[in-house]
C-alpha cells in the first residue's frame, strides 16, 4: 500500500519541518510510516511555494498548489488504495498501520477510519480507496466544505474504534498525536527515547 502523508499547512501552527531530535517532524512522521511492513512506498503532499524546502527532508515530496488539504489531496489522489497520515504526527505506529491495512484489505470498506468515543474521526491516519474518496472531497466541496474531516459525511465507512484499539494497547494513542509547537516537540523526543530503551 502506498502512504500519504499530508505536509499542506492551513493554519500558523501546522509546521511540518518543526525540529524533533534534530530532524524536521515531517522526515520522523515518513520514516515511521515507512517502517510499517505493507507500506511498501510514500509520497508527501507539499505546497508548491515549500518544495525547495520539502525535498531537503521528504523522499518524495509532491508540489500542489491548491487553498486546502481537502483541494491539495483531490489534485493528487493516487490510482491504488492507500494510507493518508498527517506530517506532524512522528509517533505513527507502524504495528497500528499494519493491522489497519490488513482490516481494510480483508473486508475492502471504502475507507478504515479511526474514530474516538465522541465520535471525532481520524481522517488523517485512515486507509481510503480513492475513487470513493475523490467522490466524497467532490462532494463535500460541493456543500461548501473546507475541512477535510467532513469527508466522513459523504463516505461509507468503517470505524475503528479508538478506545477498543488503546484497551488491547495503550501506545495506540500515542499513533494520533500530532505536533503543534515545542513542548509537543518535547513530548516527541522523551517518547521516542523510552520506545528506545524498552
Amino acid at each position: 500500500m502506498l502512504g500519504v502523508i499530508l505536509a499542506f499547512p492551513e493554519k500558523r501552527w501546522e509546521n511540518y519541518t518543526l525540529p524533533v531530535t534534530g530532524e524536521p517532524v515531517v522526515r520522523l512522521t515518513e520514516r515511521r510510516l515507512l517502517m510499517s511492513k505493507r507500506i511498501e512506498d510514500a509520497m508527501t503532499v507539499v505546497r508548491k511555494d515549500k518544495l525547495r524546502t520539502y525535498s531537503l527532508h521528504v523522499s518524495n515530496p509532491l508540489p500542489v498548489s491548491a487553498k486546502s488539504k481537502m483541494e491539495a489531496l483531490l489534485r493528487v489522489l493516487p490510482r491504488k488504495s492507500f494510507f493518508l497520515a498527517e506530517g506532524n504526527m512522528p509517533l505513527i505506529m507502524p504495528f497500528l498501520v499494519n493491522y489497519m491495512t490488513g482490516l481494510f484489505y480483508e473486508n475492502e470498506p471504502e475507507a478504515l477510519i479511526p474514530v474516538r468515543k465522541d465520535g471525532t474521526a481520524e481522517v488523517t491516519h485512515a486507509a481510503y480507496e480513492p475513487d470513493s474518496l475523490e467522490d466524497a472531497i467532490n462532494a463535500a466541496l460541493a456543500e461548501g466544505y473546507r475541512s477535510l474531516s467532513r469527508i466522513t459525511e459523504f463516505l461509507d465507512y468503517e470505524p475503528l474504534s479508538v478506545e477498543e484499539l488503546a484497551k488491547r494497547n495503550p501506545k495506540v494513542t500515542l499513533s494520533f498525536f500530532r505536533v503543534k509547537n515545542s513542548f509537543d516537540a518535547s513530548f516527541v523526543e522523551n517518547s521516542l527515547r523510552d520506545e528506545r530503551q524498552i
